[in-house]
Parts: C-alpha cells; structure tokens; sequence
C-alpha cells in the first residue's frame, strides 16, 4: 500500500530523491572510467589467451612428459630439453638459420632502404608503378613462391635447365646442398624487399620538411642529407625491421618445406629448427620433444630480439 504526501504526519520529511544533475564523485568517476577501459580491452585480452598464452602453456606442460607406446606418457622434468641441447641435428638447424640470418638480412634490409631512398628522392620515373611492383611479391604466398622458384630453379624441368640448354651453358645446380640456403635467401629476399621497403618509405615521409630546408640553406647535397638527416630519422624504422627479420629468420619453414620435394638430397627434416620440430611432431610422434624445441627456439629468438631492441634503443637516445 502506497503512502500519498497527505498520509504523512505533520512535519516528517519527504524522502530525498538523487538528482540526476548532481555531478558524480571522483571517485566513482574513476571506478567507472577503469572498467570502461577494461570493457574495451577484454576481447583482445581474451584472444591474446586463446591463440598465445594457452599454447605455450601448453607447449611447456608438453616438454615436461614423455609418450610411448609401452608405460603410456610419464613425467621426465628437463629430460628433454637435456635431451635438446645434446642433439646435433637441432644444433646443426640452428646453426643454419644463424648463417641465413647473418648474411640474408643485412642484404635483405639493404636494398629496402636503397629503394625506399630512391622512391623517397622523388627522381625516380613512375615512382608510385615502382613501388607497387616492389612491394607486390609481398603480396604472393609464400608455398605459390617457393613453387615458382623452384620451378625456375630446375635444371631438368625449369629455367635453369632452358638456359642451359637454349644457350650452350653450365649454370650450377641451385637445388643442391652447395647453394640451396643461398637460393632459399633469394626467395625470402625477393618476398620481403617490398615489405621492409613500405616500413622504411612510411617512416620518410613523415621527415620534418623543416631538416631539408635547413640542410639547402647549408648547401649539402643528396648523400649527405641521406646520411645525416634521413637515416638517423628512420633508426626506429630499422630496428622494428630488423626484429621481424630475425623473427623470421628463427621462424623459416615455408620455403624449405615446400623445396624439399624438389631437393630431398639437399633439405633434411631438421634442416631448420622449425622444420624440425614439425617432423618431429607429425612424422616422428614425438610431440614432447617437438613441444621442447619450439620452447627453446622462442626463447632463443625472444632473446636475441630483445638484444637488437636494447641495442637499437640506446643508439637512438
């Protein structure tokens, strides 16, 4: 039963309604704002758990057992990462990729810096055709990639071989154990030119015009205002570059997956780290110990990433 204001005794007070005009306190008003930002926040949150935490979770709860066939799957500890760091075949991948790594990107992020500079320079004819066709084998998958390279390489069914036998010539077998880091370093380079070239061309352009104007009042030509005005721009272009291609370069598996049909004598199921852990996984049944090199090789390459970052990080300051 309702109570009307004419059923109130004499002199009580009416009961104090909010008022919505009322501002908030601060500090409900930062309570409110915390949450806020955690709503938008959560699903990346979430995803980030589902596709990377949860897996090296689980990668992790892999290496620290042991399955066969008889006794089932037993607790073994650091068994096998003991294991790991006594086994030639993991150390030989790794080695390869350290080579791949010490000479393919440095040539790699070389010529993404020289076209970036000559698309940047505004000299260049048809800059803006040159750079879609820099950048377009990007663009390509790398299994269609490493398929038509392999092709070309071929000296029985390819390029190679058509030259060889149009011209009268004795090109060298680029599927052989000799030169096959070397041509998978061709494909990774013609794949990712463009791509590094785009992060360096984005960091020039936002070059104060001001540095340029200061650099003709001085009279300094072309090479020196590269030299002191546009590469020291872009150090924090060439850091981030030169992370995602040692990330990649620990991570290579594509292309020697799909040339290995074609150069079985020269590609072997460890011949990189990741390559490796997938034989080791689908084609060995040793899920745990594939569970413990890839464990090893994320560490190795976080490692090494951060070292360059501290490193590119310093010489920026």
């Amino acid at each position: 039963m309702s109570v009307t204001s004419s059923q109130m005794p004499a002199g009580a007070a009416a009961p104090a309604t909010p008022d919505p005009e009322l501002p908030v306190s601060p500090r409900a008003a930062s309570t409110r704002g915390r949450w806020a930002g955690w709503w938008f926040l959560g699903p990346f949150m979430l995803v980030f758990v589902l596709v990377f935490i949860a897996p090296v979770l689980y990668s992790l709860y892999l290496s620290l057992f042991h399955t066969q066939m008889v006794g089932g799957t037993q607790f073994v500890g650091f068994d096998n990462y003991i294991r790991a760091f006594s086994d030639g075949a993991f150390w030989a991948g790794l080695l390869r990729v350290s080579v791949f790594l010490v000479i393919q990107v440095p040539i790699m992020l070389a010529i993404s810096l020289l076209v970036a500079l000559a698309v940047d320079s505004g000299r260049l004819y048809g800059r803006d055709f040159f750079r879609i066709s820099i950048f377009m084998p990007y663009a390509v998958p790398a299994v269609v990639a490493s398929l038509m390279w392999g092709f070309m390489y071929g000296t029985r069914f390819g390029l190679v071989g058509n030259l060889n036998d149009f011209f009268g010539w004795n090109l060298p077998d680029l599927l052989t154990p000799d030169f096959i880091l070397l041509s998978i370093g061709n494909i990774v380079t013609w794949e990712f030119v463009g791509y590094n070239m785009l992060i360096f061309y984005s960091a020039l352009r936002v070059i104060p015009s001001s540095l340029y104007e200061a650099a003709a009042i001085d009279g300094a030509g072309q090479w020196r205002v590269v030299a002191a005005i546009k590469i020291p721009a872009i150090r924090g272009a060439l850091v981030v570059a030169t992370i995602f291609s040692i990330i990649g370069s620990f991570q290579l598996f594509n292309e020697p997956a799909i040339l290995q049909s074609l150069a079985p004598n020269a590609i072997s199921s460890s011949f990189t780290p990741n390559l490796y852990a997938y034989s080791l996984s689908f084609a060995g049944q040793q899920q745990n110990y594939s569970a413990t090199v890839a464990i090893i090789m994320g560490l190795v390459t976080m490692v090494i990433a951060y070292v360059v970052q501290l490193r590119g990080m310093k010489q920026e300051a």
